[in-house]
């Protein structure tokens, strides 16, 4: 049994990082779903790119500056006790390409394309690292302090901090760069809505998030002998809670319904192996309400034109999911213990702190020099064709 413990991890790590993968699709349904008509095949082009380049950029950077490990070596070496630590590298990897697919929900149809995947390079390969480093690696000895100070560690199980609060702050720069799709507000304050092109896939998008979610979380655990059912069960708590106070602040709009499992399944990532059960479920509910509410006031009030309210769903309920950790996880309130809220508000905070100011360097450089957004005419044929040439819906535009 022993012999087979290092094939048996590589195989759970790899299905692992198949399920991520598949919420890469989800990414793309759920953004082609949201936006209008004539942006869709952007959408699916775009989650595609994001995902090759960022790649590109973890294998030869970001990888080896989170964990210090390069891919130099013969494939020889490479590929001892069965490649786990190559396999590793592909379940980390569809976290990483996460953060830009996060992103291109909030700057959707009216972006160019270019300067996007050259954003995804740099935060792949530099900003998200660097943090993932700290959370999950031990570098610059934050962890060590945040003990010292704390009594524990930040803790963050499967990535609402180092993955989604990460991906939301760091688009909330990219949105405010770029300003509301022409059309959006009115000269007199008014708001016009964009609704969405297609329910169908915005919730096919939402049910493939969903399932993938569970390798997200449950196989975060990097290894069978650590792998835990009540991270699966925490997992499902938040998400329903999730979708019932989206429900039910939502007004039943089939928007936020289906944007609410993914508040709570984001805001759990973090707690979920320490929560009990009722705790995961209160920290969906939370999360479920908080992105309706706020996403209505990103929108209509602060008129920050966040397509897909990938801040409020992403930024601001993973880092509820941080906090929330260092209270549900206590073990005077059901939880295993092992966390500190101390460390969980100072780690999260910095994680927020860290995605922020290289969003704003990253995002700031490429709009001055390259311009970020399209033209007034392109905006307005739509992303499909002034990019790519053809529409979602008939080949006859097409340059084949």
């Amino acid at each position: 049994m022993q012999n087979l413990k290092p094939a048996a991890d590589a195989l759970f790590i790899l299905l692992g990082a198949v399920f991520i993968l598949a919420m890469h699709a989800g990414f793309a349904f759920l953004e082609l779903g949201t936006v209008r008509e004539k942006n869709q095949v952007n959408a699916l082009v775009k989650i595609l790119l994001d995902f090759a380049i960022s790649t590109i950029a973890y294998f030869f950077i970001g990888y080896y500056v989170a964990y210090g490990f390069s891919f130099w070596d013969p494939a020889q070496i490479l590929s001892q006790q069965n490649g786990y630590e190559l396999v590793k590298f592909f379940f980390l990897l569809t976290f990483a390409a996460a953060v830009p697919a996060i992103v291109s929900g909030g700057i959707a149809e009216r972006a160019r394309f270019n300067p996007q995947l050259i954003a995804t390079f740099v935060i792949v390969g530099f900003v998200y690292p660097f943090f993932e480093g700290i959370a999950w690696n031990q570098h610059f000895g934050v962890q060590s302090w945040l003990k010292e100070l704390g009594g524990e560690e930040f803790h963050d199980f499967a990535g609402s901090i180092v993955v989604h609060a990460v991906g939301g702050w760091v688009a909330l720069p990219a949105v405010l760069f770029l300003g509301a799709r022409r059309g959006r507000y009115t000269k007199n304050g008014a708001v016009r809505t964009h609704p969405p092109s297609s329910v169908p896939f915005l919730a096919l998008g939402s049910w493939i998030l969903a399932v993938g979610w569970f390798g997200f979380n449950v196989m975060s655990a990097q290894t069978l002998d650590k792998i835990n059912g009540l991270v699966a069960l925490n997992s499902l708590m938040a998400m329903v809670g999730g979708t019932i106070a989206a429900w039910i602040v939502g007004k039943n709009d089939p928007g936020f319904v289906y944007n609410g499992p993914l508040a709570g399944l984001v805001a759990v990532c973090a707690g979920s192996d320490v929560m009990h059960p009722i705790g995961a479920l209160i920290v969906g509910l939370v999360a479920g309400a908080l992105f309706v509410k706020v996403f209505i006031l990103e929108q209509n009030v602060w008129k920050i034109d966040d397509v897909l309210g990938v801040w409020p769903l992403h930024g601001l309920c993973g880092l509820w999911g941080g906090v929330a950790t260092g209270i549900f996880g206590l073990i005077s309130l059901g939880g295993t213990g092992g966390v500190s809220p101390i460390s969980q508000v100072i780690g999260s905070f910095l994680g927020v702190a860290i995605a922020l100011g290289g969003s704003v360097i990253v995002y700031g450089i490429l709009n001055a020099t390259l311009s970020l957004r399209l033209t007034e005419e392109e905006e307005s044929e739509g992303a499909d064709l002034s990019i790519h040439k053809i529409s979602a819906t008939s080949r006859e535009e097409s340059s084949w």
